[in-house]
C-alpha cells in the first residue's frame, strides 16, 4: 500500500469516526432534553405532594381540635 492510499484510507476512516461522534452528539442532546423534561415533572408533583402533604396536616390538626 502506497503512502498515498494509507492517507486516504486513514483520512476515510477519520471522516467515518467524524460523523459517528455527531451522531452521538446528537443522541445524547436528545436524551438531555428528555431528561430535562421528566426532571421537570418530577419537580412539579414533588411540590404537588409537598402542597397535599400540608392540607392534609392542616386537617389532621382541625380534625384534633375540634375533638
Amino acid at each position: 500500500m502506497t503512502q498515498q492510499q494509507d492517507t486516504a484510507l486513514i483520512a476515510g476512516q477519520l471522516a467515518d469516526l467524524t460523523e459517528s461522534v455527531r451522531e452521538m452528539a446528537d443522541q445524547l442532546s436528545s436524551m438531555r432534553e428528555r431528561a430535562d423534561t421528566q426532571q421537570e415533572r418530577i419537580d412539579l408533583a414533588a411540590r404537588e405532594l409537598t402542597e397535599v402533604s400540608s392540607r392534609l396536616q392542616a386537617a389532621a390538626d382541625a380534625l384534633r381540635e375540634a375533638l
